[in-house]
């Protein structure tokens, strides 16, 4: 994925900050296997005593021990398979059961009215849950012109990840493959938790 035109990120608040740094080490995490300096990177990542920083730490500990190739034969288990892997982390799949159907159409007219289009050397379509946590990241950060406000973040969680983002980790967390990435569903289950109640929390606030 990429944006039609590079704008400079405009500053954002710390917590959107830290909102965009999660979603995007989501999507990254879930593009592809990560190297040993991204796994170096989430072997140093520190929680709290919250939910999500209690998986964080799980998360961190696991990547301390794990190994590159190792994770890379996890990911393709998980993802790719021979045929197809253990998960077909798309919309189009959980919400309709079939691939490249109704979803992916809608999020491709949103990605467009946002300025946002898939980069050249991406083959997945766009309803992939990596490149969904990377634009939810994009467009909180701003990556893509101004921030976009609360109320476009929750229409666009409420179209393309909350109906199914949620499933999709849990899912994760308990696939007979996942090994560093049961810890990764449950760091995006939680997360994706307190994203849904932070939207639903704000629109009972303007109401």
């Amino acid at each position: 994925m990429t944006a039609t035109a590079d704008a400079a990120a405009p500053l954002v608040s710390e917590e959107d900050r830290l909102r965009a740094d999660l979603y995007n080490f989501l999507g990254l995490i879930l593009a592809s296997p990560p190297d040993e300096f991204l796994l170096g990177q989430t072997a140093g990542l520190q929680g709290d005593d919250t939910d999500l920083g209690v998986a964080i730490n799980a998360l961190a500990k696991i990547a301390k021990l794990s190994k590159p190739p190792a994770v890379e034969r996890e990911f393709n288990k998980l993802f790719i398979g021979l045929g197809r892997g253990e998960l077909l982390p798309y919309a189009s799949y959980y919400l309709t059961g079939f691939l490249n159907e109704k979803p992916l159409a809608q999020l491709r007219r949103d990605m467009a009215a946002r300025g946002m289009t898939r980069a050249q050397n991406v083959y997945e379509p766009e309803d992939n849950i990596a490149s969904l946590m990377e634009m939810m990241g994009a467009l909180i950060a701003g990556r893509f012109g101004e921030p976009a406000s609360l109320a476009d973040q929750k229409t666009f969680f409420n179209t393309h990840i909350g109906p199914w983002a949620g499933h999709f980790f849990s899912d994760l967390e308990k696939a007979k493959n996942s090994v560093l990435y049961a810890s990764v569903g449950a760091v995006g289950r939680v997360f994706m938790e307190i994203e849904a109640e932070g939207f639903r929390m704000s629109a009972e606030k303007s109401a």
